[in-house]
């Protein structure tokens, strides 16, 4: 009997920025070496679960779909539907977009970098905060993706920090107050297995 009503939500390996110590956002640069033998190693990880996929869901931005490009050839299933859109992109920095960090402190204060950086509701100059990235992912995903998984498919989705972030914080049921401080590594898959009524069976984290 195959497996059914699994999703495993990664995020993809390091990036260009990540590696540079920037703010991303919405921007697009690439994996750096290291994120791309990450992307490969959750690949493997997965793999390990023997699931066999219906499709990938991922962003619009060129990092998240070059992990889950990897991790499907590491699953030797290419072939599945992968669909793109941007409600699953990482949160937007607006003004802070491709800042180094340590130059936006020097900037706006230490202070203010990290409440616009962990706090739930306050966004930076023109972007958005985690709630606002909330109120675009978690909608998508309510109204295209679990259905799908409660109808028995399984679903990978390759996406982002604070993109994944808001949707652990309805999977897990975390508060606003408790989310902010979850870490999500980067090509790191975290595993989920639904029962027929939606509730989650089992959550596993595959890297650890």
């Amino acid at each position: 009997m195959s497996l059914k009503r699994n999703l495993i939500i990664v995020r993809h390996g390091q990036s260009e920025w990540n590696e540079k110590n920037l703010f991303t956002g919405w921007k697009n640069p690439g994996l750096t070496s290291l994120g791309y033998d990450e992307a490969r190693k959750a690949g493997q990880l997965i793999k390990d679960t023997n699931i066999d996929f219906d499709s990938m869901f991922t962003s619009d931005l060129k990092r998240a779909q070059l992990t889950g490009d990897l991790i499907l050839g590491e699953i030797n299933q290419e072939d599945i539907p992968i669909i793109k859109n941007q409600a699953l992109n990482e949160r937007d920095y607006g003004s802070l977009s491709g800042l180094n960090k340590d130059d936006a402190r020097k900037k706006w204060g230490e202070e203010q970098v990290h409440i616009w950086r962990r706090s739930y509701d306050i966004p930076p100059p023109d972007g958005e905060s985690l709630k606002n990235t909330a109120e675009r992912v978690l909608p998508y995903f309510n109204e295209k993706i679990m259905p799908r998984v409660i109808d028995g498919q399984n679903i990978l989705i390759a996406a982002h920090g604070n993109s994944l972030r808001a949707l652990i914080m309805q999977l897990d049921e975390i508060s606003e107050k408790e989310i902010v401080k979850l870490e999500i590594p980067t090509g790191a898959p975290i595993h989920y297995l639904f029962n027929e009524d939606g509730s989650i069976s089992l959550k596993e984290n595959l890297y650890e």
